[in-house]
């Protein structure tokens, strides 16, 4: 009877050695695309297509632990974009590339202060304050009958 129950549990036993050894201190990945695309990385795996390339971009420039700099988000929902808009990518491929672009610009990102003369903005509060118009932005004005406005 013990036979019976010994051998079973020294082949499993045997099995899950390897899987033991093989262990490494690396967090676990929840990637959605490619070898980049998502939490967690399978560093030093090339990326797979241009859309795990830009991933990969936006991986180096994330610190460990860290978040990106709103920089790097931006970068990765441009590239993103783009691969979402090239005719020459799969289908799936563009939509998943849209959903990562979109997904970029309501990530997170360090908002940490930077120095001094980087930053420097007035806070005069005796400074006139301008009003937003399309004309502040370089917009070509309105003609006086097309500007919304119901007076006459």
């Amino acid at each position: 009877m013990i036979v019976k129950f010994t051998a079973p549990l020294l082949i499993v036993a045997g099995l899950a050695t390897p899987a033991l050894a093989q262990s490494t201190n690396r967090p676990p990945t929840m990637l959605i695309h490619g070898n980049y695309c998502g939490p967690g990385n399978n560093a030093p795996l090339p990326p797979i297509d241009a859309l795990d390339a830009a991933c990969a971009r936006h991986d180096a420039c994330t610190p460990d632990g860290g978040l990106p700099t709103k920089a790097c988000n931006l970068r990765l929902q441009r590239e993103a974009a783009l691969v979402s808009r090239d005719a020459r990518q799969p289908d799936d491929l563009r939509s998943l590339a849209g959903l990562i672009s979109v997904s970029a610009s309501m990530m997170l990102a360090d908002r940490s202060p930077r120095p001094a003369a980087a930053t420097a903005v007035s806070h005069d509060l005796a400074a006139p304050v301008t009003q937003w118009s399309p004309a502040s932005m370089g917009a070509p004005a309105l003609p006086a009958d097309q500007d919304g406005d119901d007076a006459e």
